[in-house]
């Protein structure tokens, strides 16, 4: 399912940019690394890769809280920011190439509208997707009620 914008699909399916992926440590601390990442229009989610992935501190604090958040931004000429954070749930898939799956609840964006530059759109879109579109992930919300 799609939580995304016209004008956000665009911008994420446009120019290759880096993203900023933020998780949190065992211990509370906020970790934040530039990661490559992919839009999966059939899940309506941001696949996270990179070298060795399995191996780092973020694919460990994901696969420990299930949640994450990342900015894909840029600035334009002269001085125009314009970016998306996603906030949301987030899983850990094993496998020769292994990545996290981002799944959207909470979607900001803003400089992406030419009309009004300086707009900024923020929203929950954690009613637009249902359970079933989490597939067997498990969100927050359900570890702590289980």
């Amino acid at each position: 399912m799609n939580v995304f914008t016209p004008t956000e699909l665009a911008y994420l399916s446009g120019e290759r940019r880096l993203g900023r992926l933020a998780t949190v440590g065992l211990d509370g601390m906020p970790h934040i690394a530039p990661v490559g990442w992919t839009y999966n229009a059939v899940l309506g989610t941001l696949d996270i890769g990179g070298r060795d992935l399995a191996r780092t501190k973020k694919f460990r604090d994901v696969a420990r809280s299930g949640m994450a958040a990342i900015v894909v931004d840029d600035v334009l000429p002269p001085w125009r920011p314009r970016g998306i954070e996603v906030r949301g749930t987030a899983e850990v898939i094993r496998s020769p190439d292994s990545l996290i799956r981002l799944h959207p609840r909470r979607v900001v964006s803003w400089g992406l509208d030419s009309d009004d530059p300086g707009a900024r759109h923020a929203r929950d879109v954690s009613a637009e997707r249902s359970d079933a579109s989490l597939g067997t992930h498990r969100t927050r919300r359900n570890l702590l009620h289980a």
